[in-house]
């Protein structure tokens, strides 16, 4: 084994696995650019980490499980004018998510409440932290299912690992008795603890309806607009234009 190699493998041992397999290249760069030790220290912690940090990225994204490729650069603030980029922009300095506060975005379906909220989300993402994207629906059977299971608790506390979780259409469909209590117990756990992303098609004052039950829904809204930033979009459609459009 060359002396190259065996000093590869001790970054290998070292879990340095960057360093380790790209060591050639960057003793070429160092030996270019007449690095100094110090200098070459450097550059081989910078390129650790860099990578590490891209590692730690691709990992969050796919925990997040985003639908679809949908960003705020290509968000059409001309036809959605209930909301301005200078108030979408205030949001991403993450001081929402920092002082666990809420966001929520209120309208009718096609008027870009999920490409906000995924949007959003990925900027989230970029800037170090961990979001969790659930359809309404998907989450009320999954916390059914850990519900039959005897393993709620346990659906709750992975949940909450997250920085954000966002609840996507929430009020499209009616809830069960159990889902409305599985969802109350997920906000209580989340409250003033975690950031809630939630769109919904439901004024809040609809939502008594849509839960059958005042005694429910009343404490759901509370811990859902304390603290939160509350959008009310209009308009028409986004894909009923595009559809009139072709």
């Amino acid at each position: 084994m060359s002396r190259l190699e065996d000093t590869a493998g001790r970054y290998r041992s070292l879990r340095c696995s960057a360093v380790a397999t790209e060591l050639p290249d960057l003793l070429a760069r160092a030996e270019d650019n007449a690095l100094s030790y110090l200098a070459f220290a450097d550059l081989l912690a910078e390129r650790e980490q860099h990578a590490r940090e891209a590692k730690r990225l691709q990992a969050n994204q796919r925990k997040a499980r985003l639908p679809g490729d949908k960003r705020l650069e290509a968000f059409d603030y001309r036809h959605q004018t209930t909301i301005t980029k200078r108030q979408v922009n205030a949001l991403l300095d993450f001081g929402f998510v920092d002082n666990r506060e809420n966001l929520v975005f209120i309208g009718p379906p096609g008027v870009g409440k999920t490409h906000l909220a995924i949007g959003i989300a990925r900027k989230a993402l970029e800037a170090g932290y961990k979001v969790a994207f659930r359809n309404a629906l998907a989450l009320v059977e999954e916390l059914e299912l850990a519900e039959m299971k005897g393993e709620l608790k346990k659906k709750i506390s992975h949940l909450a690992r997250f920085d954000v979780l966002i609840i996507d259409e929430l009020g499209y469909l009616p809830m069960s008795r159990q889902a409305r209590y599985n969802l109350f117990q997920l906000i209580h756990s989340l409250y003033e603890y975690r950031s809630v992303i939630l769109t919904t098609n439901k004024d809040f004052t609809d939502w008594g309806e849509f839960f059958h039950n005042d005694n429910v829904a009343v404490p759901i809204i509370d811990r859902v607009i304390h603290h939160s930033h509350i959008f009310m979009l209009g308009g028409e459609s986004y894909r009923l234009k595009q559809k009139t459009a072709g």
